[in-house]
């Protein structure tokens, strides 16, 4: 028996509290988060069990899932957890930095039923024609250069000279999208997740996207944009925009920062060090410890219920956001046994219907894995530029992402291309 005044319910004598009950709210978008967030997950299993109350702005209260097989059965069940977000949307006040991160659009990742599927399959079939080693071969004449450019200096941020770049570049080879777009589109992006106003981001992405899928419509070539194009969903120019905004979020973002958090567990874990045989574990070993315990998107896969429901034993509230914390999760002592390697289970990919397709993971990894190679065989004696705790983390509440990587090494001279 349920009372929709009081949120409360009782079965079989038992009274169910609201989440926003169990604790105060904790902020995910601050500093001190950002720093060791971990430490943050860890008292939160200890003080609030499955569900945790938090902020993701200041005054934007939301459900953070850091159980497992809660949130499993969350990402899984797309009827009681839809992922349209329009009923919250029209309550929260204007300019809120982080609406542009979770803002409806007319894409897979923020639609549910036939329109979800509508455009997911146009995803789906545009990234079908990817050549995973067509791909490999364009990672190194993009990172020798970028190389080249700070190699005879013995120091670098790689971030910002090395990693960043690289992405992009790679990304906008796939998308068929001419750099002097593919510009605009980064400083679009990079202020999306830095939390620049939703109108700023909005008219930057919307004009440098409407400019790609316009050219691609007059001159059709062999990539995702022209793809999606000529799929048989017939996607609008509108449509196109949000379609491309999804492979440009999760298509730097993410191998940005599972390039820069591998490197930094390999530059400073004696794990990942080379024995006095010769060997050292393998990039990718790297690359599925970071998807388990420090995954590049921390806290996301937003979903929005009609009504109040129970989870838990705990009623999560109507038109207020459930977000999974994939870090936590991954991290939950009753699944992470410590065995990395091609692990399956890991929600660094989220699950259910909205997951991430798996030619994008393995775009992803393949882009991560040559870029990380790449650099430590030109480097090979590279290493952290400061201590680690003097790393700084960009703070906000979506991305487990480092604002810079210093590192420093022999100085080596340029490369020559092959």
């Amino acid at each position: 028996m349920t009372n929709p005044q009081t949120n409360s319910t009782v079965e079989t004598g038992i009274a169910y509290a609201p989440v926003e009950a169990l604790g105060p709210r904790i902020a995910l978008y601050t500093p001190e988060f950002a720093a060791d967030p971990h430490r943050v997950y860890a008292r939160m299993r200890g003080r609030y069990g499955s569900l945790v109350p938090v902020e993701l702005a200041p005054g934007v209260p939301a459900t953070l899932v850091i159980k497992y097989h809660t949130a499993v059965r969350i990402l899984s069940d797309p009827a009681r957890f839809p992922a349209d977000p329009r009923t919250w949307q029209a309550q929260m006040p204007e300019g809120l930095a982080i609406m542009p991160m979770v803002e409806w659009r007319p894409n897979a990742l923020r639609s549910d039923g036939a329109n979800h599927d509508r455009y997911r399959t146009a995803t789906v079939n545009a990234l079908a024609g990817l050549n995973v080693h067509t791909i490999r071969a364009a990672v190194e004449p993009i990172a020798i250069p970028l190389i080249n450019s700070f190699c005879t200096r013995g120091r670098a941020d790689v971030i910002a000279e090395y990693i960043l770049p690289l992405v992009f570049s790679t990304i906008n080879s796939m998308l068929g999208c001419p750099a002097h777009i593919g510009e605009r589109v980064a400083a679009a992006s990079a202020a999306m997740f830095e939390g620049v106003d939703t109108a700023t981001v909005n008219t930057m992405l919307n004009q440098a996207l409407l400019e790609l899928s316009r050219l691609k419509r007059s001159r059709p070539a062999d990539d995702i944009t022209t793809r999606l194009i000529e799929d048989p969903a017939r996607l609008s120019d509108q449509e196109m925009i949000h379609q491309l905004v999804t492979h440009y979020s999760a298509g730097v973002e993410i191998p940005q920062n599972l390039i820069a958090n591998t490197l930094l567990l390999m530059l400073s874990d004696s794990r990942f060090a080379i024995d006095g045989d010769g060997f050292a574990p393998t990039t990718g070993a790297a690359i599925d410890e970071v998807l388990a315990v420090d995954p590049p998107l921390a806290n996301y896969c937003l979903s929005y219920p009609r009504q109040p429901v129970l989870v838990d034993k705990a009623w999560v509230p109507a038109h207020q956001p459930v977000i999974i914390s994939m870090a936590a999760c991954n991290n939950d002592p009753e699944t992470n046994n410590g065995q990395f390697s091609r692990n399956g289970w890991n929600l660094a990919w989220s699950a259910g219907p909205h997951s991430c397709p798996m030619q994008a993971r393995t775009v992803s990894v393949l882009i991560a894995q040559e870029a990380i190679d790449q650099l430590f065989d030109a480097l090979p004696e590279m290493r952290l530029a400061v201590p680690l705790d003097e790393l700084v983390w960009r703070p906000g509440p979506f991305h487990r992402a480092l604002a810079t990587l210093p590192v420093i090494f022999r100085p080596s001279p340029a490369l020559n291309p092959r």
